[in-house]
């Protein structure tokens, strides 16, 4: 697996005595150069089997024209929008007009050079990993106002406005949802809260995925969350303005957040690259993402969109107690089930399993109850319209 001190090595003994300082800056360049085009790359193939996927939901075909199976379409999109003409209102603030798409694209990128995608093969090892990955993503919030401002229109703000509502709202509970892996895993440095997965996450503590994930969705704006980018209301959305490889920059940011989610979701809830030999834990990892990624498509294809005080009231009135009572759970157990050197033993996790279950379950019961819309009711019989009997008339 490439690392960077596979790199740095390599580079070292070519470099003359004294510049070890090049060496390093050479190896950070060349990994970075790595992940970077790995998630781009990525993201062009994720298109594709998006669009084919949604297609087949729908009983239709979805791109095959350009290419064997339409394999070659998202680089026709490509050279489509680098293209097509790239036009700046007048009006716009060009400067953080042209900045805005670059601040949305950034943070997903980042969060790849923390992901550990095995032994020493990630760019940086951080000990404060959950917390970065939270404060990197939270940037996007203010890419979104940036690109709805900068284009002085209003239907561009308006959009944006109501995304950053939306999204600052969501990262409270998803913040909140990971509080148990944190719990559980007695760190925050992402390599640890995989090796402590002795028994997977996702079976300890569900209420906790199933808020993560579900704000997730939210943060992406993706369906029934994809209020942000209302066609029907608000024309594009915070991008209305953006067209060229500006608006390409902005689709790279969007369909690249579903493999971001998947990833970190790998990483702290399915435990990374553990699995069964003898296949390789890299070949774990990609499978355990294609798995939740499948979810999240098959998601954005049969649920509807929900209106915004819906989505806003999800956020505050479910996810939110729902993480509340995740994070008093995880930590009740935990001081019941804590050995004396603080960790929690594999009997225990397993343990935890039907209790958490449990509790989650009662607990989406209640919520549904509580803030689903009562059984409609006819409250007479049935009026036939007059039309019914036109025919009946005529004869």
């Amino acid at each position: 697996m490439i690392s960077f001190d596979n790199i740095y090595e390599t580079i070292s003994d070519v470099v003359p005595n004294g510049l070890e300082w090049l060496a390093f800056v050479a190896a950070s360049v060349t990994l970075s150069f790595i992940v970077i085009n790995a998630a781009v790359m990525s993201t062009a193939v994720y298109t594709w089997f998006e669009r084919r996927t949604l297609g087949r939901f729908q009983s239709r075909l979805g791109p095959n024209r350009w290419g064997p199976f339409g394999l070659l379409q998202p680089m026709a999109d490509l050279i489509k929008l680098i293209t097509k003409e790239d036009v700046i209102p007048d009006v716009a603030d060009k400067k953080v007009f042209n900045l805005a798409p670059i601040v949305l694209v950034f943070p997903g990128l980042l969060v790849f050079s923390v992901i550990p995608f095995g032994e020493q093969s990630f760019l940086g090892k951080l000990n404060i990993g959950v917390l970065f990955i939270l404060g990197v993503t939270g940037i996007n919030t203010l890419a979104i106002i940036m690109g709805g401002w900068a284009s002085r229109n209003k239907y561009a703000l308006f959009g944006a406005i109501r995304g950053a509502a939306m999204l600052v709202s969501y990262e409270v509970p998803m913040a909140l949802g990971l509080v148990g892996v944190v719990i559980l895993a007695g760190s925050m440095a992402l390599s640890d809260v995989v090796n402590g997965q002795s028994v997977f996450y996702v079976l300890v503590q569900p209420m906790g995925f199933f808020v993560f994930m579900a704000a997730s969705l939210a943060e992406m704006s993706r369906a029934p969350f994809d209020m942000i980018e209302s066609e029907s209301e608000l024309g594009s959305g915070y991008h209305t303005e953006y067209s060229g490889i500006k608006f390409a920059l902005f689709q790279l940011a969007e369909f690249m957040a579903p493999l971001v989610v998947a990833t970190v979701a790998t990483v702290l809830f399915l435990g990374g690259t553990r699995g069964f030999d003898p296949i390789p834990g890299q070949v774990w990892f990609l499978l355990k993402v294609f798995a939740v990624v499948f979810v999240l498509l098959w998601t954005r294809a049969t649920w509807p969109r929900l209106r915004v005080d819906q989505i806003m009231g999800f956020a505050w009135k479910g996810l939110f107690p729902l993480s509340l009572i995740n994070m008093f759970v995880i930590a009740v157990e935990l001081f019941i089930f804590q050995e004396a050197d603080g960790t929690i033993s594999t009997e225990s996790l397993w343990l935890m399993v039907p209790i958490n279950w449990v509790i989650f379950l009662a607990s989406i019961v209640v919520m549904a109850n509580l803030l689903g819309q009562g059984k409609l009711k006819r409250v007479g019989p049935p009026v036939p319209s007059p039309l019914a009997n036109m025919a009946a008339e005529a004869d």
